[in-house]
């Protein structure tokens, strides 16, 4: 007797268990973040305003960038308009604060997806898929002689504070024994004015936006940034940890964008291949990613078309990129890694199924 009712008794716990968890599963994604974007009909997204080529103020009051357009693609696929968004500057220091507080919706603002930024015991936050594969590395005055790390021994640096950028330079320096002498500023337009002003012998920060400061430079050819690389640098957009739907969401637009292009599907072209998918019933994989057959966009919460909605507001991965940061743009960088993987690049999208 005592037996079957133990049994009994373990049963029952284990299904209240199981009903609690779907509960809380269920509390979750009605109080997703997606919903409340949704609602509000406006995405808060989080950006530097500072970084020509990623996200940049111009003087007519307009952000412009490539993670500036990842917040115009979120929001198209939130809300259906890209234009609906409200672009928050935000200082290092202040970025995962200001995510936590609820104060934005998304960050997209060159942050680098690490341990201890994505685990539950440290800022726990959730990552989407890398947009820009970076490094760190130092800029110099091309008439400084400084060729190298080792050169720089015992030298003063100017560098980001509360910042990876900050713990890496420790790192290099400390495994070759080489001492130096940090210069710690907010942001990044501080250690540049630091560096302009003859504060210190290098600036470091990711090689992106050390391209980014140096176009706008009197004399950008008078400065050089060294061939040492320090560490690798995957920068991702966030949202809060444990808002699986809002996590979600983040993830598959940016698979979306990147699918896009291996696809050939640009912003010119896009409702012309809508239009080929419709009339094509043996094009299946090509109508689930383009939500001719619906399902997909339902089990994020979204529209089935929001691919195209995105496609058509912003274009795809690579005409994001080329727009700028092309061999046309401002701010040129080769894209190296960002290509995608079948072209010798790491950018890459799961299926959509």
């Amino acid at each position: 007797m005592f037996r079957s009712s133990s049994r009994v008794l373990i049963v029952a716990l284990a299904g209240l268990s199981s009903f609690l968890a779907s509960c809380a599963s269920l509390d979750s994604a009605a109080g997703s973040r997606l919903d409340l974007v949704k609602a509000r009909g406006e995405l808060l997204c989080g950006v530097s305003g500072k970084i020509p080529g990623f996200s940049f103020l111009s003087s007519d009051g307009r952000y412009t960038g490539l993670d500036v357009d990842i917040c115009r693609a979120m929001a198209a696929a939130f809300v259906g308009d890209a234009e609906k968004v409200q672009y928050r500057p935000l200082t290092a220091p202040e970025r995962f604060t200001a995510l936590r507080s609820g104060e934005i919706d998304l960050l997209s603002r060159n942050t680098t997806h690490t341990l201890s930024r994505d685990a539950v015991g440290g800022n726990g936050l959730r990552f989407g898929p890398v947009v820009f594969h970076d490094g760190q590395g130092l800029m110099v005055n091309a008439a400084s002689g400084v060729r190298s790390l080792a050169d720089l021994s015992g030298k003063s640096i100017c560098v980001g504070s509360g910042t990876t950028t900050e713990q890496n330079l420790n790192d290099a320096f400390a495994s070759k024994g080489l001492p130096y002498i940090p210069i710690k500023y907010q942001d990044l337009n501080q250690v540049v004015g630091g560096y302009l002003q003859g504060r210190c012998a290098a600036m470091t920060s990711d090689r992106s936006q050390l391209a980014a400061a140096r176009s706008g430079f009197s004399d950008p050819e008078a400065h050089q940034i060294l061939d040492d690389r320090i560490s690798k640098e995957p920068l991702s957009p966030a949202v809060v940890g444990g808002d699986q739907p809002m996590g979600d969401a983040m993830t598959w637009v940016i698979n979306g964008l990147i699918e896009a292009e291996e696809r050939g599907i640009t912003q010119a072209n896009v409702d012309a291949v809508v239009k080929q998918a419709a009339a094509d019933s043996s094009q299946t994989a090509l109508r689930r990613f383009l939500g001719v057959d619906p399902g997909l966009g339902r089990k994020l919460g979204l529209a089935d078309d929001f691919v195209v909605q995105v496609i058509r507001a912003t274009g795809n991965y690579g005409e994001i990129y080329n727009r700028h940061l092309g061999p046309d743009s401002a701010v040129a960088i080769p894209r190296g890694a960002n290509r995608l993987a079948g072209e010798g690049g790491l950018m890459i999208s799961p299926p959509f199924t």
